[in-house]
């Protein structure tokens, strides 16, 4: 990570604007061991109050770190039922990160917090139609399969 993505420009300034980066050591007590970490790197994406949302272990590449940590701010959101707030990261993703592994998740998430802040379930069936035609190979189809019958 220290040598392909965190030196990368984009990566940076994402960073600094957006977020407050800390480092620990896999082996540092007490954060490792408050927060499961058992490998390097470990990633984890926390609220403002230390609650984990989103993580990942081993190694993100530069074009897929971006779109790893809007998701887990869009779930941030997500999570403590601000949805319009949510949407705003996950559209973000869509839009500059189309083809990222997050942008299938993200699909899912956005159309979840469309119904949760409407009670419309249009976006729901939206959200398994996205899918089958831009991410056909994703677990998130799976998971938004019964949304086809609305």
């Amino acid at each position: 990570m220290d040598a392909v993505t965190y030196p990368e420009k984009g990566v940076i300034e994402f960073v600094e604007k957006h977020l407050v980066p800390l480092r620990v050591s896999y082996d540092s007590k007490p954060l490792a061991t408050d927060f499961n970490v058992k490998w390097t790197p470990t990633h984890v994406v926390l609220d403002s109050g230390g609650r984990e949302h989103q993580r990942a272990v081993g190694f993100i590449a530069p074009e897929e770190f971006v779109p790893f940590l809007l998701l887990g701010m869009g779930k941030i959101h997500f999570d403590q039922e601000y949805y319009q707030e949510a949407t705003t990261y996950l559209e973000k993703l869509l839009a500059g990160f189309p083809r990222s592994e997050a942008a299938p998740e993200s699909v899912y998430l956005r159309g979840v917090a469309l119904y949760k802040s409407t009670g419309d379930p249009k976006p729901l069936k939206k959200i398994y139609e996205q899918l089958q035609s831009d991410y056909p190979a994703s677990v998130w189809l799976k998971r938004a399969y019964p949304y086809r019958l609305l």
